[in-house]
């Protein structure tokens, strides 16, 4: 594995040892960013399920400004950590272990928001949709923000679902990649007033 593209491109990235971890081909993860758009003007990622920290590190690579890195396995997080120290990415992100709903409480806790999220939860976890209406729920969402979310190919997730709308999707294999958009204020009409009610 290795950085794709951008200010570490083809710096080499450590893998998680053992089989518990199933990193991001760098074939599918040059697709992902090629379909949300290959480089950024800053903003904030944060990558749940991190495992190697490889498509956290690929967008600050690419111009994003800081990302969070969240797993719950001890030696994801040393890996992670490690690839963060030989892109030179430290000082532009934090790494913590935790699993992802109490990530995601205290992350609100903390008032961020995210113009970029990855999930890649385990595939037997089908849990991508609750994570981001979470998300949404608790305004962890900058307007007009990415969502990538990544999952078994033989499991179908909703085209759309509170404010967020599929933009694409594509398939490699057994992992299947959907990218969604979250604008909160699209589609949501006005409610009447008392004028028209009238009327």
């Amino acid at each position: 594995m290795r950085v794709v593209a951008g200010e570490a491109k083809g710096r080499p990235l450590k893998a998680v040892p053992g089989s518990g971890t199933r990193p991001t081909t760098d074939k599918v993860k040059e697709a992902i960013f090629s379909m949300i758009g290959p480089f950024f003007d800053g903003g904030q990622a944060l990558d749940l399920f991190a495992g190697t920290g490889g498509l956290a590190i690929e967008a600050l690579s690419r111009g994003a400004e800081r990302a969070v890195l969240v797993d719950t396995d001890t030696k994801s997080i040393e890996v992670i950590k490690s690839n963060l120290k030989a892109t030179r990415f430290e000082n532009r992100a934090e790494v913590y272990r935790n699993d992802a709903q109490r990530a995601l409480k205290a992350l609100t806790k903390r008032e961020t928001a995210f113009d970029l999220v990855f999930l890649d939860p385990p595939y037997r976890m089908k849990n991508g949709a609750e994570l981001m209406l979470r998300m949404e729920e608790t305004g962890l969402l900058n307007a007009g923000a990415t969502i990538v979310l990544e999952y078994e190919s033989s499991y179908e997730y909703p085209e759309a679902f509170g404010s967020f709308v599929l933009q694409r999707k594509a398939v490699y294999g057994e992992t299947a990649v959907s990218i969604y958009d979250w604008n909160p204020e699209e589609g949501e009409e006005d409610p009447p007033t008392e004028e028209d009610l009238d009327a």
